[in-house]
């Protein structure tokens, strides 16, 4: 049985709240009013709306803890030692063509230290979540990384750059792709970090790398992947996922694999 903290209690409900509005709105895409809030990067009301219950509800649980999160940046909280990252719709682009696949992420920070985390899609109900020290679970299902040992047999996924973004990233992608695709079972993105650092929790993907991310994106998915035993560090092999942007996620035979083919890679 998964241990489920007093505060992973408090994110799972909170969650579950946030969550069933999404389901009707999944269902109701052309009502949805959609602003633009950069190049191919959008903002919906339920973004925004998905937050706010987010934050009323763990400020409710938890006052005085701080925020960090992708609508409404920094909120500094009278306990300065917790704050919760939080990301409302991670795959918002899934989510406004009507794709089932995005999740709600929170990742509770103590004292700079993630110690409880929580991905959660609402179109399926599947509810992933970590405790520092406990384990990953799925509903309730402990969770392993994958146990494959060599590059050939592995599944692989990504986040590719969108309209927007510096050339440079899109070069960089590109000759990653050539790197690693010919020497595996294949590549997929899917398009929401935090499901991607899921799934490799899950088994599911063996390995997991992308850059340009924010904090929220990958957060609780860093914790979910540990817990699972995986390996998680940025694409230069450090611990500066949350600051630096990139990440790449494995099990511990093909984490330095796959970390030494991306490293080699010249765009």
């Amino acid at each position: 049985m998964a241990y489920i903290s007093p505060a992973l209690n408090v994110m799972m409900a909170a969650a579950r709240k946030a969550g069933k509005p999404l389901i009707r709105d999944l269902g109701e895409l052309e009502n949805l009013q959609v602003s633009m809030k950069g190049p191919a990067d959008f903002v919906t009301n339920a973004d925004q709306r998905t937050e706010k219950i987010l934050i009323e509800e763990l400020s409710r649980a938890r006052p005085g803890y701080g925020f960090l999160a992708e609508e409404g940046g920094t909120i500094e909280g009278k306990d300065r030692t917790h704050r919760f990252i939080i990301d409302p719709i991670d795959g918002t682009t899934n989510f406004l063509h009507g794709i089932p696949h995005f999740a709600i992420s929170i990742a509770l920070e103590r004292e700079g230290q993630i110690v409880s985390a929580l991905v959660y899609n609402p179109a399926t109900d599947d509810m992933y979540v970590a405790e520092k020290g406990h384990g990953t679970f799925l509903n309730s299902k402990r969770l392993r990384v994958a146990a494959r040992k060599t590059l050939n047999t592995a599944l692989l996924a990504t986040g590719l750059p969108f309209h927007g973004h510096a050339e440079e990233r899109h070069a960089r992608m590109q000759a990653e792709l050539g790197a690693v695709m010919p020497h595996t079972a294949g590549v997929r993105r899917y398009g929401a970090a935090s499901l991607d650092l899921a799934y490799v929790a899950a088994g599911r993907f063996d390995a997991f790398w992308e850059r340009g991310l924010a904090p929220w994106d990958v957060a609780a998915g860093i914790l979910l992947v540990r817990e699972a035993q995986g390996v998680v560090t940025d694409l230069d092999g450090g611990n500066n996922m949350l600051e630096g942007g990139s990440i790449l996620a494995a099990n511990d035979p093909l984490h330095p694999v796959v970390l030494k083919m991306l490293k080699g890679v010249k765009p």
